[in-house]
């Protein structure tokens, strides 16, 4: 199976005992971004759009740790930007395994190969390689020829380590359902551990607004594809009930709390996927966001949303609350023939809000408040033998 036996129990266990502890809200994954900056830009992308100062910020190990700490997560999901920018990262996961938390990062693996021997096997870690589909498909997702290449030979090599490895496939609009098939086909015989799919998140800083899937298209896409995969054995690193819904077969509404998000900016709310304002602390998050302002139904930004950040919590709740159906949905796959569930209406949701540009002045007025002032430069007059009275300008400090 793609998720292994002692995660999916330590993970159910603590989900159940959440249940009965009776916390109404709680997460599930941890998604860390220790950094926005990325060696590709990608067309779909809205993580990168900001000022290099904002980019070239970093969470320091102790800030990655403290914040697992105050999720309490079991699973914990480091993401960016491209994480192997982060001359740290190492450290950080260390420090993340030796707490048993697992940990999936996040790559394009363009840089994969150099920074391999930096990791070590263990049943605590995964690479998680972002890949849109076969060498064109893939190629056109990130905007740049031989992406795809480097990066199954990065899979292939770290697989030939003993790594853990799945990877990330995002779907948009124009996708053959054919040609996903027969990637996905690729990418078993490749040896990898696990495929981790969803649609597009229509981003509103990203380039390309075109390509995003609303929720109909992407219903009967999963619908083909799961139908073409019938008896091949794709194994998913998500849960079946989630896959299901992908499919138009669960009529789930979104538990954004369920994957919070901390960058470099703070706790970010209300989601991984929307940055509309920033907490100081987990528990602040958690207990001040107005959760219900969000969400399909209630936000136009939410409306063609089915993506695992705000879903795959929703599916393994559901889960535990109905163990035979996941058991079903897990034995015969996602249903393809039937109707599907009645869709969340849209007609009182509340219009978008746009805060980017504001956030992003706050953050850069930050920024330099706490910059250090520049040393000023004074003179300084030499008193030795060799260059008597002769003037020279060095950089003092205060």
């Amino acid at each position: 199976m793609a998720v292994p036996i002692m995660q999916a129990v330590r993970v159910g266990s603590y989900v159940v005992k959440q249940h009965i502890t009776g916390r109404k809200r709680y997460p599930l994954v941890l998604m860390l971004e220790p950094l926005f900056r990325c060696n590709l830009a990608c067309a779909g992308c809205g993580k990168i759009d900001y000022p290099a100062a904002i980019l070239n910020q970093r969470m320091t190990v102790q800030e990655c740790l403290d914040a697992d700490a105050e999720a309490g997560a079991p699973v914990i999901a480091v993401a960016g930007g491209e994480p192997l920018l982060h001359k740290e990262m190492p450290e950080i996961v260390r420090g993340l395994i030796a707490r048993k938390k697992y940990v999936y990062l996040c790559t394009n693996a363009l840089l994969l190969e150099k920074k391999m021997d930096e990791y070590e096997p263990s049943p605590f870690f995964s690479w998680d390689v972002h890949l849109d589909g076969d060498q064109s498909m893939h190629d056109a997702s990130v905007c740049q020829d031989g992406v795809y290449e480097r990066a199954v030979a990065a899979i292939k090599k770290a697989k030939a380590r003993g790594f853990r490895l799945s990877i990330n496939c995002t779907l948009f609009d124009g996708a053959d359902p054919k040609r996903v098939a027969a990637f996905f086909d690729e990418v078993m015989a490749m040896g990898v551990d696990g495929i981790m799919t969803a649609p597009g998140y229509a981003y509103e800083r990203a380039p390309d607004q075109a390509h995003f899937l609303n929720r109909q298209k992407t219903k009967q896409l999963f619908r083909d594809i799961f139908r073409l995969g019938k008896g091949k054995k794709w194994r998913f690193t998500q849960s079946p009930l989630f896959l299901n819904f992908l499919a138009g077969n669960e009529q789930y509404h979104c538990t954004p709390w369920g994957k919070p998000l901390r960058n470099v900016f703070g706790w970010q709310r209300p989601c991984y996927l929307l940055g509309e304002g920033y907490a100081k602390s987990f528990n602040e998050l958690m207990e001040d966001t107005k959760w219900d302002d969000y969400g399909t139904g209630n936000y136009e930004k939410c409306a063609d949303c089915m993506v695992h950040s705000g879903y795959e919590s929703t599916a393994v709740m559901d889960a535990v609350r109905r163990p035979w159906h996941i058991a079903k949905v897990a034995l015969f796959g996602p249903e393809t023939e039937k109707p599907m569930a009645p869709e969340i209406s849209l007609a009182n949701q509340r219009p978008a809000q746009y805060v980017f540009s504001k956030q992003v002045e706050e953050q850069m007025e930050e920024i330099a408040a706490r910059k250090p002032a520049k040393a000023p430069r004074v003179k300084v007059i030499r008193t030795d033998a060799a260059n008597a009275a002769e003037p020279a300008e060095v950089t003092a400090a205060d």
